[in-house]
């Protein structure tokens, strides 16, 4: 459900770019070969994972409902798991809880990572060195995934990852390819979901159920 291998090297970062209160959040889902692999920014305090006493699952968005509420609405969660989700405050998470979500993320061949793995107070923007010094460690996370194709959020994360500047509005339905030690990976960008993304979330939907649909 994890790459163990890569959790120090990620903490090692934490240390430098994250708030010394909380831990890191790590990628998590299938882990071979997943169908799909999310990209988003980087993880916040709303995470109740991101608490040091936690000592369960450390992944994307353990406490929080609106990305739930958007993989029930393109069809990953039935809507009896999505109502037990939506029904739990933050605080209701528990470890068997977060570890029931993330098996029906694996199921479901998906992997859900943040490109930098520091863990912000709140949502609070990173520079985009930031994000660059996880690069390399996101590459080797992405080729030991191997995945079929990856959804990135946002202009900023799209455009670190790819290399140049891109505007999401412009690459609805369109990919640009990477390769990683000479592998070849599709790579989507798509508006962010969640936040201030919110506004967006209908596009957002619109757009990864078509990539899903027609890409696998």
């Amino acid at each position: 459900m994890q790459i163990k291998k890569l959790l120090r090297q990620f903490d090692e970062l934490h240390h430098i770019h994250g708030d010394k209160n909380l831990d890191s959040i790590y990628g998590a889902g299938q882990i071979h070969n997943p169908k799909v692999c999310l990209v988003f920014m980087n993880p916040t305090g709303r995470n109740v994972a991101s608490d040091k006493k936690w000592r369960g699952l450390k992944a994307p968005w353990i406490g929080t409902k609106n990305v739930w509420k958007m993989f029930f609405q393109l069809g990953f969660f039935e809507e009896s798991f999505f109502n037990e989700i939506n029904a739990k405050k933050p605080s209701d998470w528990d470890y068997e809880f977060a570890g029931k979500v993330y098996t029906k993320v694996s199921d479901n061949s998906i992997y859900i990572t943040n490109l930098s793995k520091a863990t912000q107070i709140d949502a609070r923007p990173l520079r985009d060195d930031v994000f660059r010094e996880y690069l390399g460690l996101f590459e080797e996370e992405i080729n030991i995934l191997n995945p079929q194709i990856i959804i990135t959020f946002g202009n900023q994360v799209s455009s670190i990852l790819l290399g140049k500047n891109i505007k999401v509005s412009d690459y609805r339905k369109k990919h640009e390819n990477i390769k990683v030690n000479g592998n070849a990976f599709k790579v989507f960008p798509v508006y962010y979901p969640v936040g201030q993304g919110m506004r967006n979330i209908k596009k957002a939907k619109e757009d990864i159920a078509w990539i899903i649909k027609n890409q696998i």
